[in-house]
């Protein structure tokens, strides 16, 4: 989430800790020590929720919203909090995750709903998201581990004025908690109290199970694609745990679902998977295409090319780059709209003394140049005016080795930079989710001889179908492909 956003969090926050109290626990009944009210929950989380809207935006597809919140409405209707104000929000971006802010609002990524196949499985999601509203995890939870990794050091480069100072320590206590799970105890409670939401609502608790078992699948595909990059793999924030297994775990979910049978339990895979065709896979087309490590935003007419084999992640806000070896980083974000960027430079980038700055063309753009360090970390950075607005360009490494070794790497990222060419804005288009049903001798490798996914492909489809890691579909099975 957004720095900014956690410092706006953080003003309520402050204002709540010298109203410190024990409160009545909405599912167990016990009383809690918590560091606000209901009504202070509330607004926390109504705030909170425009800010979270800025970081990822909602996704444009009115009726799979409206399907969303009808599945999260009835099973808060048959939770321990069924008079709050309830929120569901399908948010567009292609990572695997969900999460809940106090008060009410619960979130589902596009990315996660892709490899979900009934309405009984983003049931589980959505129950497992309210049961941490309900049990008060947000306002609960007491401290946080965050390890501050080289994003967080990078966005740390530019100055207030610029909307990218890193946030205070108890922000990104509160980013993670809210964004990165609360830890097994409240997570297996939430699986808990999820499964019993799913019962109380006449869906079959085994959909708890079967969401775990996808997200288990894509921990072991996320893990297999770390290894094979040399990198640490990205986990959704339900598998968060640092210690037991999820062998363990999902024994333990699966124990306790087993007290809720349900007659005649509602699957809804048919309605689930109409409601996902059309849906975007992968990069939204609001934040630009990566192809190839290449950046094509065909609407701010742009394209830059990031070092091959680092990995690339879109936000709304900016693009970042890490490379294998986590120890260097390329950053692209919109900068000032004025055209003076050797000012933005020398006023908005806080390099330790001694940094060279120039001015100069980039890509026959008026631009600017900075290189130096900060806090001894080897920084360079381009800021250039391009259709009336100023994009910043910055490269960090970790030490002086590192940047000797990513050093053309990180300049050769900046000076990609570029106008996109007609011929690219015909390929700017995004993979969409389209349905095919499986003919008799159809194989999952013969579709992903036909997919645009490329090596990962076959995994991927494995994945979204439920078919990881080998299975093949039957005949006259309803399958999402990408296309």
């Amino acid at each position: 989430m957004n720095p900014q956003a956690f410092r706006r969090i953080a003003v309520i926050a402050f204002g709540a800790l010298a109203l410190s109290h024990c409160a009545q626990n909405p599912v167990t009944g016990d009383r809690d020590f918590v560091l606000m009210s209901e009504q202070q929950e509330i607004q926390l989380g109504a705030q909170a929720h425009q800010d979270v809207l800025k970081e990822y935006a909602a996704l444009n597809a009115p009726a799979l919203q409206a399907y969303a919140s009808e599945v999260g409405q009835r099973l808060a209707k048959q939770s321990h909090r069924p008079n709050l104000n309830w929120h569901f929000t399908v948010v567009d971006s292609p990572d695997v995750n969900a999460f809940a802010l106090p008060g009410g609002y619960v979130y589902i990524t596009r990315g996660l709903m892709t490899y979900l196949n009934s309405e009984a499985e983003l049931a589980g999601v959505i129950g497992h998201e309210i049961g941490h509203v309900t049990a008060r995890h947000g306002v609960r939870q007491q401290s946080a581990s965050t390890a501050v990794g080289l994003g967080a050091v990078l966005g740390s480069i530019l100055v207030p004025g610029l909307n990218n100072q890193a946030g205070a320590s108890l922000l990104q206590t509160l980013a993670q908690a809210w964004t990165a799970g609360y830890g097994r105890e409240h997570e297996l409670e939430s699986d808990r109290l999820g499964a019993e939401y799913l019962a109380k609502a006449a869906y079959d608790p085994q959909a708890m199970i079967d969401v775990i078992g996808v997200l288990k699948n894509q921990e072991l595909f996320a893990a297999e694609q770390a290894r094979r990059d040399g990198r640490q793999p990205r986990t959704y924030h339900g598998t968060f745990d640092t210690h037991p297994s999820n062998d363990t775990r999902l024994q333990q979910v699966v124990g306790e679902a087993s007290r809720y049978t349900v007659a005649n339990p509602r699957e809804g895979r048919s309605e689930y998977l109409q409601k996902m065709a059309g849906v975007v896979f992968g990069d939204s087309p609001e934040q630009g295409l990566i192809r190839n490590n290449q950046l094509l935003h065909e609407k701010l007419g742009l394209v830059i090319q990031f070092p091959p084999g680092w990995r690339v992640q879109n936000r709304p806000d900016r693009v970042t780059a890490l490379s294998p070896q986590g120890d260097a980083l390329v950053e692209l974000q919109q900068g000032p709209k004025h055209d003076r960027p050797l000012e933005t430079l020398q006023k908005g980038v806080k390099l330790d003394v001694g940094a060279r700055y120039d001015s100069g063309k980039l890509s026959g753009y008026p631009a600017a140049f900075a290189a130096g360090a900060q806090q001894g970390k080897p920084v360079v950075a381009a800021a250039v005016v391009f259709n009336g607005t100023q994009y910043l360009i910055a490269g960090m490494a970790k030490d002086a080795t590192a940047y000797a070794r990513e050093r053309n790497a990180l300049r050769a990222a900046i000076n990609s930079f570029r106008a996109i060419t007609p011929a690219e804005r015909k390929t700017a288009r995004p993979y969409v989710l389209q349905l095919v049903t499986a003919q008799p001798g159809m194989t999952m490798a013969t579709l992903a001889r036909q997919s645009p996914l490329g090596a990962d492909a076959e995994s991927q489809l494995r994945l979204m179908n439920a078919l990881y890691p080998s299975g093949e579909p039957g005949p006259g099975q309803i399958l999402k492909i990408v296309q």
